[in-house]
């Protein structure tokens, strides 16, 4: 499928949110607030335009997005510069498609365009790893509430991005609201 990916616009807001609500309706594992956390962290100091990107079709409707936006990795007084990717979201029309993919791969590419080392994902075990992210634990970098080590995961942007990094992540304020 023919798709263009960019950044999202302002104006462009609310039909987001829609596709991103849509797209979590029926997760197992979902709140059904992740397009509110898209709203927060777009008024906050963690959010990046430009790392905040649309799919969408040949005709020009949206139907995907995928958000990178700022963390930190805290051991004691240092503190490391990272991102969290969270959400991904695909309009259900349009899953299992490959989209969710190309979102990813383009939010990796622009992250390692504007100078991030590293990213950070809470997911599925079986699904990120196809992106080069592995266990957190790898780089002793722990979540700040329990999850799984195989769920928790880390991507370097860079050659040896995480090295001597380590520590508990820090989301920003709109993952703790």
């Amino acid at each position: 499928m023919n798709i263009t990916i960019r950044p999202e616009s302002n104006n462009e807001y609310t039909i987001t949110e829609d596709i991103i609500k849509e797209a979590f309706l029926y997760e197992e594992y979902s709140d059904k607030s992740e397009h509110l956390l898209v709203k927060k962290i777009r008024k906050s100091d963690a959010f990046i335009p430009q790392l905040s990107l649309v799919a969408l079709t040949e005709e020009g409707n949206i139907i995907g997005h995928v958000l990178l936006s700022k963390i930190k990795i805290v051991d004691g007084n240092n503190e490391v510069d990272s991102l969290a990717l969270a959400p991904v979201s695909v309009s259900p029309h349009y899953q299992k498609k490959g989209i969710g993919r190309q979102l990813i791969q383009a939010a990796i590419k622009k992250a390692k365009e504007l100078g991030y080392r590293s990213v950070i994902v809470l997911g599925h075990k079986d699904y990120y790893p196809k992106f080069g992210f592995k266990q957190a634990h790898l780089w002793n970098i722990q979540a700040p509430f329990d999850v799984a080590d195989e769920q928790f995961m880390a991507l370097e942007l860079t050659e040896n991005g995480l090295k001597n990094v380590e520590g508990i992540v820090h989301y920003s304020k709109p993952f703790l609201e």
